[in-house]
């Protein structure tokens, strides 16, 4: 008696390169059990089974497409993978276990002993803890340079660079490094360049069509929007990401199917969603440049801001984080992060619920004084990922802490 086919898996097929962005967000990759479901299932299991044990074997060569496990198989993964590298019009995307996870995935994966980076200094604190102190030990070196400075750019470009890498805008100061400009500096070089493309999302830029190899993600951030779970994607051309695939299935840095069920619900909502983070940023942004006790603010969309036709050149809005200097120093920064009562006081960002922190103690605290004041991240500085509540209720908050300076 021979034993019955396993799988029902249905990937619901259309010509994508019909479909704006909007309907790439809520079909590409959508995925079906064989019940009819109209929302994607949520495959939670380790393994799969087989017919036969011919199937098995001829899945684990690679001679025949399907399941076998879910570290590097699995049916809800896939369509989160599916789905947002459409969304950034990349070949195809490698989900992982966490942001850094990605991160870490591109550099073990298309990086060898001798190679070198180039990298922005302004980017997360982890992701410079990252490369200073992990990525090192597997001899590969890396130069930090201004992100704005494209003489810097080049300028520490070396025979044995491999890889460009940037965040743009960057965090917390809302820097931007000109896409295409660095592209054509790595690849002058023979270099690729990786775009860590969180705080805009698809929704407001995809690096790939301004000329990056690789987009990077943190899924915990917009992409979730919802602050529910952690996860990472790595976005590409077929070439490398098949050598990215290859490290997390062996290194196991994989994303559960749940938080890409999860992560699939986000990008739904992904472009409504940062419409309204950029309008309430933007708006909120301008009442903190008029309040006295604010030093500076820190945000693309205002129009005082060093780059800001840049960011109109390069993206399709100005993004839900902004950052501002209170007139004092530490203390003072923790007092008004303290007088709040609405924001929540934590160092995730990309919530629909507005959050505030202090960088300099928290998400860049690992980092030394000296590339921090390097980067300008002072002790007067706070962030703020503005979220979805009434601009006025957000407003009366921030002046509650405005009133305890």
């Amino acid at each position: 008696m021979s034993r019955p086919g396993f799988e029902r898996e249905e990937r619901i097929q259309f010509d994508l390169e019909d479909c704006g962005f909007e309907t790439l967000a809520l079909r590409a990759g959508q995925l079906r059990s064989g019940e009819g479901e109209h929302g994607d299932p949520i495959c939670t299991t380790s393994s799969f089974v087989f017919s036969s044990a011919r199937e098995a074997a001829a899945r684990f060569d690679g001679e025949e497409e399907g399941n076998i496990y879910s570290r590097f198989t699995n049916p809800t993964v896939r369509a989160f993978e599916q789905r947002i590298a459409a969304m950034e019009g990349g070949d195809r995307a490698v989900a992982t276990a966490s942001g850094m996870a990605a991160i870490l995935s591109v550099a073990m994966s298309l990086l060898k002993v001798g190679d070198h980076i180039v990298c922005s200094r302004s980017v997360f604190g982890s992701t410079v803890s990252l490369f200073q102190k992990y990525i090192s030990r597997a001899g590969i070196e890396t130069t930090f340079v201004d992100p704005t400075d494209l003489e810097a750019w080049k300028g520490a470009v070396q025979d044995n660079t491999r890889l460009l890498f940037l965040e743009t805008p960057s965090n917390p100061l809302s820097e931007l490094t000109d896409i295409q400009a660095v592209a054509a500096i790595a690849h002058e070089a023979d270099a690729l360049l990786a775009v860590d493309n969180c705080f805009c999302t698809p929704a407001l830029q995809q690096p790939l069509l301004l000329g990056a190899d690789i987009v990077v993600h943190s899924a915990t951030k917009y992409l979730d929007g919802q602050g529910r779970c952690i996860g990472g994607a790595v976005v590409g051309r077929e070439q490398e990401m098949e050598e990215v695939f290859g490290f997390i299935r062996t290194g196991g840095a994989c994303m559960s199917p749940f938080n890409a069920w999860v992560f699939l619900k986000g990008l739904e909502t992904l472009s409504l969603r940062m419409r309204e983070h950029c309008r309430n940023a933007q708006e909120l942004a301008q009442w903190l440049q008029q309040q006295p006790g604010i030093d500076k603010v820190h945000y693309a969309g205002l129009e005082d801001h060093p780059q800001h036709e840049l960011a109109q050149r390069q993206q399709k809005g100005f993004g839900g984080v902004l950052s501002f200097e209170v007139a004092g120093g530490q203390e003072q920064a923790w007092r008004f992060i303290d007088a709040t009562e609405m924001v929540s006081i934590t160092g995730n960002l990309g919530d629909v619920k507005t959050t505030i922190t202090h960088p300099y103690t928290t998400t860049h605290g690992r980092m030394s004084a000296e590339d921090k004041d390097g980067a300008g991240i002072g002790k007067n500085l706070i962030r703020l990922s503005v979220g979805l509540e009434a601009l006025d209720d957000l407003k009366a908050d921030m002046q509650r802490g405005l009133n305890a300076l």
